[in-house]
């Protein structure tokens, strides 16, 4: 599937690769579209994701475009926006970072009305994850195009927050984005031994993302925990999104 960015200096158009798709093995409440990590494809979160004990969420998994990555000298591998360094300093590839959080709201936009969507990731997936909510809250993609999904929870592993050093100045310009920033909710999970993503790095995005109003959020520390998601953290997942989707029986 490809989407184009819609930038309004660039139409640069993104191939997006295979999506896995988990049914609910009971009542199907939610749907959250699930994003894998820089390298990875759908295919590995979905054989996990079948195991968990959730059995109102329909998961979607779908596969980044692979393009060349700065962080790898140029050389090609899935990935859902450029990077080349994982920090808040970094450059931040808006145009694949909206053309990602479009492939995610255009997953989630023909979902049944009554259903609740929500949007989560591990990683460069986290990253995405996090900038969706941001889009969200702002009701607008980067480029000023209007987002126009309704999430209902965030999930975040072992990632960061992209364009965090504009957010408080776009937040700051709408009474609505504070507003809709205060009740989305957000959980961030990080592991104190990650040495892909730093601790510190997670620990850096949860107090920006708090600072401009994202106060129903809440950030785990997971000692010892590398870059890789353990069963306490899977767990801690299951329960917080059972309690802030309202599902029934899981």
């Amino acid at each position: 599937m490809s989407c184009v960015s819609g930038s309004r200096t660039s139409s640069r158009t993104f191939e997006f690769g295979r999506t896995y798709v988990v049914r609910p093995k009971g009542k199907h409440q939610a749907t959250i579209v699930w994003l894998h990590g820089l390298g990875d494809k759908g295919s590995s979160w979905a054989q996990l994701l079948e195991t968990l004990p959730l059995t109102n969420i329909k998961w979607i998994c779908p596969t980044a475009p692979s393009r060349p990555v700065a962080l790898f000298g140029g050389f090609p591998c899935t990935a859902w926006f450029d990077v080349g360094e994982i920090s808040e300093e970094g450059p931040d590839d808006l145009e694949g970072l909206d053309a990602s959080a479009a492939h995610v709201a255009n997953l989630l936009s023909t979902e049944p009305a009554d259903i609740q969507v929500g949007v989560g990731g591990f990683s460069m997936g986290a990253a995405t994850a996090l900038y969706s909510a941001t889009c969200r809250t702002l009701g607008q993609y980067g480029n000023g195009n209007p987002y126009q999904v309704n999430l209902s929870a965030v999930v975040g592993l072992s990632g960061w927050l992209p364009c965090s050093r504009t957010l408080r100045s776009r937040m700051e310009r709408s009474y609505d984005a504070v507003r809709r920033a205060a009740s989305l909710p957000i959980l961030l999970c990080h592991g104190s031994a990650d040495d892909v993503v730093a601790h510190n790095h997670g620990e850096k995005s949860a107090q920006a993302l708090n600072s401009v109003g994202f106060r129903n959020l809440v950030f785990r520390t997971y000692n010892g925990m590398g870059h890789y998601t353990i069963p306490e953290e899977t767990r801690e997942v299951c329960t917080w999104l059972t309690t802030k989707l309202g599902l029934e029986g899981s």
